[in-house]
């Protein structure tokens, strides 16, 4: 029951996180096929979800960058980011990428035997390429379709194969078969800690694609799918002629002239 109980809340809180992948991509994004069966549906979450987001999420972000001093906040972000490479390490042996599993073992040692458990980039300092991986896209690679557009209740912007690769990843990590005292406790502060780190990073960018974006849904749509795609190809750009993109008739995105976003700093893939 404890475990079914974690489950759930991690998978809860990872979906949170989707709405701010958003600053990852460029406003300037074109959309590919539609594939909304559910805007109507859709939208509506997507009205909740922005509230909600201006409700609780964004000011607890502006007041975490306010009050925590940016080294506090660079360390916990690092260790953050540590604390997911089991994952992404089984994520690049699941796709059968042996240099990328390489440099994820290579970062995640070094950063946690000489970066003080992970607080400090040393990897990165010694130019250790980094990236992310999720078992969405490893599902992807191995040629599972997204599926349907789905606006996720509470925050974000998803299809079925990804919605179902954040499940998988939970299984993956070796930390959620880690017990020890105040685990729910440190659980419950990884995961807080993720989403207000995640959506203090792009506070700038995700009010600049809102103010430059005729229909902020459309962009929200848009911006999601270039993110996965780029994410899906490594960044190598995209190599099936079917994937090709399109600006549909009805998609209304445009950049404002003086609010062009800059993406902040993202893995590498």
């Amino acid at each position: 029951m404890k475990m079914k109980k974690q489950h759930i809340v991690v998978c809860v809180a990872i979906t949170l996180l989707g709405c701010t992948t958003l600053g990852c991509a460029s406003a300037a994004a074109v959309e590919p096929s539609q594939n909304d069966p559910f805007e109507k549906t859709n939208r509506a979450v997507f009205d909740m979800n922005i509230k909600l987001d201006k409700a609780v999420a964004k000011p607890v972000a502006k007041f975490y960058v306010r009050a925590v001093p940016e080294f506090v906040r660079t360390g916990i972000h690092n260790l953050l980011a540590n604390f997911e490479k089991p994952v992404v390490l089984g994520n690049d042996v699941l796709q059968a990428e042996g240099t990328r599993a390489g440099q994820t073992f290579t970062r995640m040692m070094t950063n946690a035997v000489l970066g003080l458990g992970g607080l400090i980039d040393v990897a990165t300092m010694a130019g250790v390429p980094d990236h992310d991986e999720d078992f969405g896209q490893t599902l992807a690679v191995w040629g599972l379709g997204e599926g349907s557009y789905l606006m996720l209740p509470f925050l974000g912007p998803s299809n079925p194969r990804d919605a179902v690769g954040k499940a998988a990843d939970y299984f993956i990590d070796p930390l959620t078969y880690a017990h020890y005292h105040y685990e729910n406790v440190a659980n419950g502060l990884r995961m807080g800690f993720g989403i207000v780190d995640l959506r203090a990073a792009n506070l700038e960018t995700l009010d600049a694609v809102e103010r430059s974006s005729i229909d902020f849904y459309a962009t929200t749509r848009s911006l999601y799918r270039q993110h996965r795609k780029s994410e899906i190809a490594n960044g190598r750009g995209n190599d099936d002629p079917g994937e090709d993109i399109d600006v549909p008739a009805d998609d209304t995105t445009a950049p404002a002239p003086s609010a062009t976003p800059e993406a902040p700093p993202a893995p590498q893939k």
